[in-house]
């Protein structure tokens, strides 16, 4: 089907038996609640739709149907998700499995419309698993993943796309029949837990229910939280294995495999240098790989796919091999040693005996263009790297001075 980012998403809520949607409409993932309400209304949808008045309450809404025991999506950009900031932190401390599509989009003011990553690096500590797509195709099949991902995990997912670059742009996307998505992504199972021996060692359902009164997110001061909070990032690092293994069972029904799952690296074999990033610029980014290799240079590419949790020992692994790398960060952390994205790659490498040269390149802020002399240019500084420096090299590529 001919469809953008945005309708791709859509799509794959539409085939993956959600019962509750929350919306509320923003630039530039508004088409997202758009098709779906038109999905339910025309009765190829049977979900609850819920119009509500901010987006801080479309997550409330979706966090309050996944405690009851729904399946839940909502969506957002930006300024929305900026909204959501207090939702985020008591969805993934609650552990309730909510999907939420966040096309990114700079951040105000002043306001700009267009694609950076600071929203979704803005949340990368709230505790949500966080899969970055790189064009509409890879937002559609994100999407269902997501939903298995965050059931089996539990704790809940934003499927990023870039404004406008994807969300917007037509694409031919394979979509999967409707029976064979619904097959694979199933009913939502809650999980049982075993009450303690004052309520006689029954298990019940974990889920918002009258029968049996349970409470999510009480009180919880010095005594506990600590350990509750460590908890919480434990239970985040076991989320590997279920994120490696909805993807193997993904491609097995559509064909398509994302593999390696967290990272995907290009030409790097007999690589000196690669550049390291994320979303829709890498395939552009791939393009010059071949340009560069066709002029005899060493060169390649790695997209990072899963952004959240961080895989430090996978990255550690591979980029350890190349004399240099430079990280694309599409967002700026003020006052920051760098952006996000490299900061915690070079975090990642600190304890490596052969860690290569790292530099940082800031670009694209507010929609701007990358282009292609401009990755060029990158390429050949790092090619000419000597020595790691005693400060870190971080630049802003494409901004007049």
């Amino acid at each position: 089907m001919a469809l953008n980012g945005d309708e791709a998403v859509a799509w794959a809520v539409k085939q993956s038996n959600v019962d509750v949607v929350s919306a509320y409409p923003i630039t530039p993932q508004t088409i997202i609640v758009e098709r779906i309400s038109e999905f339910v209304n025309d009765g190829e949808m049977d979900a609850e739709f819920i119009h509500v008045e901010s987006e801080h309450s479309a997550l409330s809404a979706a966090w309050g149907a996944a405690l009851a025991g729904a399946r839940a999506f909502t969506a957002t950009a930006a300024n929305g998700l900026a909204l959501m900031w207090e939702i985020l932190y008591i969805t993934a401390s609650t552990r309730a499995p909510v999907v939420m599509a966040v096309v990114n989009r700079a951040l105000s003011a002043p306001i700009n419309i267009h694609n950076d990553h600071s929203d979704t690096m803005g949340a990368r500590d709230s505790g949500w698993i966080q899969i970055y797509s790189e064009d509409a195709q890879e937002a559609y099949d994100n999407t269902i993943m997501a939903f298995k991902i965050a059931e089996q995990a539990l704790f809940p997912v934003m499927v990023t796309l870039d404004g406008f670059t994807i969300s917007h742009t037509l694409q031919n996307v394979i979509v999967l029949p409707d029976d064979v998505v619904s097959d694979f992504v199933g009913v939502r199972k809650i999980p049982r837990i075993k009450l303690p021996r004052i309520h006689g060692e029954k298990e019940i359902p974990l889920m918002l229910n009258p029968k049996y009164p349970i409470t999510f997110g009480p009180l919880d001061l010095y005594d506990y939280y600590f350990e509750h909070k460590v908890q919480q990032n434990e239970a985040m690092k076991e989320t590997f294995p279920i994120i490696e293994r909805v993807h193997k069972e993904y491609g097995e029904i559509s064909g398509r495999s994302y593999e390696p799952v967290f990272m995907i690296p290009y030409r790097t074999d007999d690589a000196d240098v690669v550049i390291f990033g994320l979303s829709s610029t890498m395939s552009v980014v791939r393009k010059v790989v071949d340009e560069l290799r066709a002029e005899g240079k060493k060169v390649g590419a790695i997209r990072l796919r899963v952004f959240r949790p961080f895989p430090a020992n996978i990255i550690r692994k591979e980029l350890s091999k190349f004399h240099a790398v430079g990280i694309l960060d599409r967002c700026i952390s003020f006052g920051g040693e760098g952006g996000p994205l490299f900061t915690e790659v070079r975090s990642a490498l600190y304890r490596s005996s052969s860690r290569p040269i790292v530099h940082d390149y800031i670009y694209g802020l507010g929609g701007r263009d990358l282009p292609r002399k401009l990755i060029v240019k990158i390429f050949e500084e790092l090619l000419s790297a000597r020595e790691e420096p005693e400060s870190p090299v971080v630049r802003y590529v494409g901004v007049r001075e």
